[in-house]
């Protein structure tokens, strides 16, 4: 029998970004707030402390920060007629796992969406017709805009201290910034990030060509800074272990560094650990959540009740809670029918690997999750699709992250695999190979989704979550296209030798090349309970006093980085929370 809790205000389920933003806006409102992390406890001291976090081996390879796949994965295929397979080796996307999640092995990179992206149907139909979108595509607005996420973009920038160029304030272009960008009410909190050498040589090509290169916002902080919270920010030292890593220097924003020291001097907050959340519980006639249930750490099950319910977990996580608890019809790819599960999506990716000789040294060990100029001229709607048949488009730019020896060796594809061979490649290209990569958009079909599925069952017995999704011709049309762009800058950057890579036509998604932890769909939003499982709050239409945070939201996916919009859309969720159902709880959207 499961043992029974205190009831509390406020249960969250996870502690990643989204948990920490929730849990500092409802307990400023009073709540008593508990938050439920699966994983285990961390901070900044003494867990990602220095050296023993400079660890390529123990954090990048064999993966300490991520979900242990043993215990819970998922299983995935590529059409509907096949049997999907567990996902049993990290490869594609890395979720997270403890306290921080995902927030912790970021790489900083913080974006906001372009306002035409929010509402993508109604945009693409107005600018080129209802016929230009195929049938199979699932695109849908968001149901909210730019203008109502504004404010909570730029609050979430200043508590992460971002680093970046305004574009556009207020409507005023500023020279240097990204001039497609929606207006602005403020620049970043800090100056952009220092340019590194490859970036600079990048950033002089695309000019030269007519584009219009900017530093890419980074939510690593280019001068020690204080947050509205009160918290400090240290200064970034370029010391390349971002991605994968806990930041040992206060630099990169994450939970840990920007939120979590208020929370814990609060007594109306408590963090519990090594929680694994089974199901929420719903009433008899199930539009009303009461709490949750939980495995602790010691193997217990317990009833923790609550008055309100916050999935802040994993995109992944969140959808497959709410297929486990009942919330929201399952959708149903045959017929169309139902809405959670529906418009699962990813991103995709190209590269362009330049080769010099030993006049460019670009010392790849100096690195910088965010770093590095961009240009925006091939993504989003910036450019005329009607003549090229696809909808969507990438960012493209050289982002040196760093350059550890195991996983961030750039070598030609004839160079020798092993051997003295491989050592003399080794030795001629590590200080003098850059590469250019392009970080696109996929968008949403009716048959890639997410369910349940009937075979694989996790370590408590619960059914795995089962994806079913395939790279369509749309998307492979727009990588290959613009990845072509960013061969024109290679080429005129004029590098010894070139390589160009991105996923050719006709191929299939492959699970075990790294690619982005950029999931999105499955519990998305809209204006309409037909077609999408959250109300623009991010509150369940089926189920009132359920919010459901993160990436599932995006009905579609976009060519940036979703961490930006994802933090804007929770604030925005808990100012909702806090001035309307706070005050009358029910539905804040009439259905």
């Amino acid at each position: 029998m499961a043992q029974q809790r205190k009831p509390v205000d406020v249960v969250l389920v996870g502690f990643g970004w989204t948990g920490a933003i929730m849990a500092k806006e409802l307990t400023d409102a009073g709540l008593q707030v508990l938050a439920l992390e699966r994983g285990e406890p961390r901070d900044t001291n003494p867990d990602f402390s220095f050296p023993r976090i400079a660890d390529e081996l123990t954090y990048a390879v064999r993966h300490r920060l991520f979900q242990d796949l043993s215990r819970e994965t998922l299983t995935i295929r590529h059409r509907m007629d096949q049997q999907a397979l567990p996902y049993r080796q990290l490869g594609s996307f890395l979720p997270g796992d403890g306290v921080g999640g995902a927030g912790v092995h970021w790489n900083g990179v913080h974006w906001r969406a372009y306002a035409e992206e929010l509402r993508l149907r109604s945009h693409i139909t107005e600018r080129y017709g209802a016929g230009f979108i195929p049938p199979d595509m699932t695109i849908q607005d968001w149901g909210v805009t730019y203008e109502e996420l504004e404010p909570f973009y730029d609050h979430f920038e200043r508590v992460c201290g971002t680093s970046g160029q305004a574009g556009n304030v207020q409507g005023r272009l500023i020279e240097g910034g990204n001039p497609f960008e929606a207006p602005r009410s403020s620049d970043y909190p800090l100056p952009a990030l220092d340019a590194l050498y490859d970036s600079a040589l990048f950033a002089q090509a695309a000019a030269d060509l007519g584009y219009h290169p900017f530093p890419r916002p980074a939510s690593n902080a280019s001068a020690p800074y204080t947050n509205p919270y009160g918290v400090q920010l240290g200064e970034c030292s370029f010391c390349g272990y971002c991605e994968r890593f806990g930041c040992y220097n206060y630099s990169k924003a994450s939970p840990q560094s920007t939120i979590l020291p208020v929370l814990v001097r609060r007594d109306n907050f408590e963090l519990r650990t090594q929680c694994y959340v089974t199901r929420v519980n719903l009433d008899s006639d199930r539009r009303q959540a009461t709490g949750v249930t939980y495995i602790d750490g010691t193997g217990n099950e317990v009833d923790q009740p609550a008055q309100l319910v916050i999935l802040c977990a994993y995109q992944l996580h969140n959808v497959r809670l709410m297929l486990l608890s009942g919330i929201g019809q399952p959708y149903d790819p045959v017929t169309g029918a139902g809405v959670v599960g529906k418009n699962y999506s990813y991103q995709i990716m190209g590269s362009v690997d330049l080769f010099y000789g030993e006049d460019k040294i670009f010392n790849p060990f100096i690195g910088a999750g965010g770093a590095g100029h961009v240009i925006d001229d091939f993504n989003a709607d910036n450019f005329d699709h009607g003549p090229l048949g696809f909808i969507g488009g990438a960012y493209i730019g050289p982002g040196r992250t760093g350059g550890r020896p195991i996983q961030q060796l750039t070598l030609p594809s004839d160079a020798p695999a092993w051997g003295s061979g491989w050592k003399r490649a080794v030795k001629n290209h590590y200080l003098h190979t850059m590469s250019i990569s392009t970080h696109g958009t996929v968008m949403s079909y009716r048959d890639c989704y997410l369910d349940l599925d009937p075979t694989y069952r996790d370590a408590m017995g619960l059914p795995l979550l089962r994806m079913t999704f395939d790279w369509k011709d749309n998307d492979l049309r727009m990588t290959r296209y613009v990845t072509e762009q960013a061969a024109r800058i290679a080429r005129h950057m004029r590098p010894q030798k070139m390589e160009v890579s991105y996923i050719q036509p006709g191929s299939h998604y492959d699970t075990r090349p790294y690619q982005t932890t950029h999931n999105v769909g499955g519990a998305i939003m809209g204006s309409d309970p037909r077609s999408s499982a959250l109300n623009k709050f991010l509150q369940s239409w089926d189920v009132p006093n359920v919010f459901v945070m993160g990436a599932g939201a995006f009905p579609q996916n976009l060519g940036y980085n979703p961490t930006g919009t994802v933090g804007a859309l929770a604030y925005f969720s808990a100012h909702a929370i806090r001035t309307q159902y706070l005050c009358n709880p029910g539905p804040l959207v009439a259905a």
